[in-house]
């Protein structure tokens, strides 16, 4: 370090100052938010140990030393500087010397500690800056080596003459970085040893170190040496320097004593090389942890900045973003790129308002991006010229990008999936900082490479899921909140599991006689085929429902189409039909858990008590029906498993929370659904998926119906006229007076003609449209015909499709069923 006798000027070496520093920064509560390489070299704490843990467990800081010093290390000779300066709040720096003591590594051990404490001011938690460093290297640098043993006689003088030649000699001091043109290197090489800080933090620590006094040893109170921060790394000259000076003494015959560089003397490339490789392998660590796009996209994002770029700027193909699939052919000048995410440390805005997440455009030929996306390497451009940077900015029309991106080094990236280009990210660094070189492209490519594949699987999963989610909400039924006599509320929740999408469904269809069937069903097992499977049986139930079997008639048909559809097609559903005009449930049930009844007079809930039958697909089972009594009111609760059941508990708990949670009152139908939804989902543990459908019986009283019994004889044609315009100046509807006259005569008078029936019983009932049923004892279906102008029959029902809203057929056990519907005048 220098040459000299104590009480002489020392001489300064070409090295002196330049010296491997312990970099610690603590926060404002006193703990380490910053532990250097060389903090874990000097004190013996990894990183992960130190960082969080109040400063006073490791260092001589505020008087925190713990009472069992010997477990930990103590600190002799320590000045009250150091000590109180996070306690005192000083507004300037100290320094001094200390002994550390029963090192942690153990042994009897001591290290002769030299330290710089800066306070820091800003708007970041740092609020303490300690700089130390080993004093007995530099005592090992001043003593020469002559003769094979005079690397064991040095240390035996220095460690004889440390109290009575290094105390006096060597202290750390402080001078204005004017005093010394060394304050350049340390702006340069500080920022360097805080890795894990943003450049503004950094920089932020460098100038106040500069504006508090730049570090030095002072010799002899006499000399003052600038201190350099040094990795510790030996450089390739000297190493082989110290090679040649090796060959030499071997081949005098001299011992070769190994050189006195501990784990410090790795080469710098190997260093860097080391560093790129625990970044990345941190990276990697830090993305992918969902399968969400959009998550993934931010994870990237933050992983790089700050550590790796000051801005990072990701474009993806709009395909990908749509979840379209994976796009088709290369990329050109007329793809369109999504920006999908800006992060950066620049004060908040300043990105936000020039490039707007969310913003697609193409990037022609002569940019690097295009470059990029289309040779699907990266580009490196170490600084962006004033013409480059004119350049890009035409692309963005009105809003001046140039100064965000001129003079600042940029590396563009592709995100590639199986040799197709999905996007890129533009990293873009701060003049202040060391341009992307070759190692950086390296580190860039693979860290994409990464990325890339954690994109695609993103990506592939958003595509099936949008794919299975459409296929679902295609066959989930859009329900009408109305039928006659009843209102309905539904609910369905997608499963928690990654293959959320299954097989639970509910639906109503109309039925003739102001009926209404309601069913829910469940696919056992999740994806895509039990999707398939629900929207096949969906619409067997359906069309069985059109033709107005009774509900065991159905469950024995749909159990016949599963069998014939596959050996694994399985399914519980519970299917009930509601007259609104008889006041009754009738109701069978293929393996589902029972429904449960709120009766509207008392309030009470029940679990209807049905025959279980078993599931559909499982075959030679027979099936029951079960008639029920309910009153206007009245509330019908069907669900699907997956509401009531959790893992690890007995279903029976669930079904009973149902039953008290569905009799609480409410204000409307889908309050009442979302009450049970929360009292049932509360539970946690719930992967299934959900169906719920909450029926209130209303009824239809007995004024808003008229039933008349007619003989089969063409006079009853114009009797039939004259009760249905009476009837509807009895409901003040004399506006439909001649429409109905006209279906009513129609349909009495295709009975009369072609049926073999001896009666014929005429209903209207009056809901929310005019139903008009002709029924008699014929099972024979009357069809829609096409009438020539010459032909004297067939033109009945298309007058009657014509005029009404709606209209059907359907067999009864005692013969058919002719209806249509009318709409009822505005009022």
């Amino acid at each position: 370090m220098e040459q000299g006798t104590p009480g002489e000027p020392p001489t300064q070496s070409a090295a002196s100052g330049r010296i491997p520093l312990a970099v610690v920064v603590v926060d404002g509560a006193g703990l380490v938010s910053h532990w250097s390489i060389g903090a874990r070299r000097l004190f013996g704490y990894e990183k992960e140990e130190a960082v969080g843990r109040p400063v006073g467990d490791l260092l001589p800081v505020h008087g925190a030393i713990p009472e069992d010093r010997e477990s930990y290390g103590a600190f002799d000779g320590l000045g009250p500087d150091l000590e109180t300066s996070l306690d005192r709040r000083i507004s300037y720096p100290a320094a001094g010397r200390a002994r550390l003591t029963g090192s942690r590594s153990g042994g009897d051990c001591r290290v002769d500690v030299l330290w710089w404490a800066y306070p820091l001011i800003g708007p970041g938690p740092e609020r303490l800056l300690v700089l130390a460093a080993d004093a007995a290297r530099l005592a090992a640098a001043d003593e020469p080596e002559d003769g094979p043993g005079g690397r064991t006689e040095r240390n035996a003088r220095s460690e004889r003459n440390e109290r009575d030649v290094q105390v006096e000699r060597i202290a750390p001091g402080f001078a204005l970085h004017t005093d010394f043109p060394g304050a350049d290197e340390l702006a340069a090489r500080l920022p360097e040893i805080l890795p894990s800080m943003s450049v503004g933090e950094s920089a932020r620590i460098v100038a106040q170190v500069l504006e508090l006094g730049y570090p030095v040893l002072e010799f002899s109170h006499h000399d003052r040496v600038p201190v350099t921060p040094d990795w510790g790394v030996a450089r390739r000259a000297e190493r082989k320097e110290r090679r040649q000076r090796a060959a030499q003494a071997a081949a005098r015959g001299l011992p070769v004593t190994p050189d006195s560089v501990d784990d410090e003397g790795e080469d710098l490339e190997y260093a860097a090389v080391r560093e790129h490789l625990e970044f990345l392998n941190e990276v990697s660590g830090r993305i992918g942890s969902s399968l969400d796009l959009s998550r993934t996209i931010l994870e990237v994002s933050r992983a790089v900045v700050p550590r790796f770029t000051d801005v990072a700027g990701t474009y993806l193909r709009e395909q990908v973003v749509a979840g379209e699939g994976f796009p088709e052919g290369p990329p050109d000048e007329t793809t369109m790129w999504h920006r999908v995410a800006v992060e950066h440390t620049d004060e908040p805005g300043r990105w936000d308002d020039v490039v707007p997440v969310g913003e697609s455009m193409p990037f022609p030929a002569h940019t690097p991006f295009f470059q990029c996306m289309t040779s699907g390497d990266p580009v490196l451009v170490p600084r962006i010229t004033e013409e480059m940077g004119n350049a890009i900015a035409s692309q963005f029309e009105k809003r001046d990008i140039r100064p965000l991106i001129n003079h600042r080094s940029m590396l563009v990236v592709p995100l590639k999936a199986r040799n197709v280009v999905l996007g890129f990210m533009i990293l873009l660094r701060h003049r202040e900082r060391p341009v992307f070189n070759d190692m950086d492209r390296v580190t860039g490519a693979e860290l994409a490479a990464r990325a890339g594949l954690v994109l695609d699987n993103a990506r592939m999963y958003t595509y099936q899921e949008s794919v299975a989610d459409t296929l679902q909400d295609s066959m989930l039924p859009h329900i009408q909140p109305r039928m006659p006599g009843c209102d309905i509320a539904t609910r369905y929740l997608p499963g928690t599991l990654l293959g959320r999408v299954g097989g639970d469904w509910f639906d109503s269809v109309k039925l003739p006689g102001s009926r209404t069937a309601l069913v829910v069903g469940d696919v056992m097992g999740h994806g895509l085929n039990s999707a398939a499977m629900m929207g096949q049986l969906r619409t067997a139930v359906q069309t069985m429902a059109a033709l107005d079997l009774p509900p065991e008639q159905l469950l024995r048909n749909l159990d016949d189409l599963a069998q014939r559809l596959g050996e694994h097609y399985l399914a519980t559903c519970l299917y009930a039909v509601y007259d609104p005009i008889a006041s009754e449930l009738h109701l069978a049930n293929a393996g589902h858990i029972p429904p449960v009844l709120v009766r509207a007079a008392d309030g009470r809930s029940e679990l209807l008590d049905l025959p279980t039958g078993a599931p559909i697909g499982v075959g030679g089972v027979p099936f029951e029906s079960v008639t029920i009594r309910v009153a206007p009111g009245d509330r019908l609760l069907m669900c699907t498993d997956g509401l009531v059941e959790v893992r690890g508990e007995d279903i029976g708990v669930g079904l009973a929370t149902l039953t008290e949670s569905a009799a609480h009152p409410a204000a409307s139908m889908d309050d009442a659904c979302d009450t049970i939804i929360r009292a049932l989902n509360t539970r946690g543990g719930r992967k299934d998926d959900v169906a719920l459908l909450m029926a209130r019986l209303n009824g239809i009283p007995a004024e808003n119906v008229a039933h008349w019994r007619l003989a089969v004889d063409p006079a009853e044609v114009g009797r039939a006229r004259d009760m249905v315009r009476a009837q509807l100046r009895g409901w003040s509807l004399e506006g439909l007076g001649d429409t109905a006259e006209l279906v009513v005569s129609e349909l009495v008078t295709n009975v009369v003609r072609h049926s073999r029936s001896s009666r014929i019983d005429l209903r209207m009932v009056r809901s929310g449209v005019l139903v008009c049923e002709v029924e008699d004892e014929d099972q024979t279906l009357p069809t829609l015909l096409s009438a020539d102008p010459g032909d004297e029959f067939g033109r009945g029902l298309r007058v009657v499709s014509g005029l009404a809203k709606e209209w059907g057929t359907s067999r009864t056990r005692a013969g058919k069923t002719v209806w249509c519907e009318l709409a009822l005048p505005r009022r």
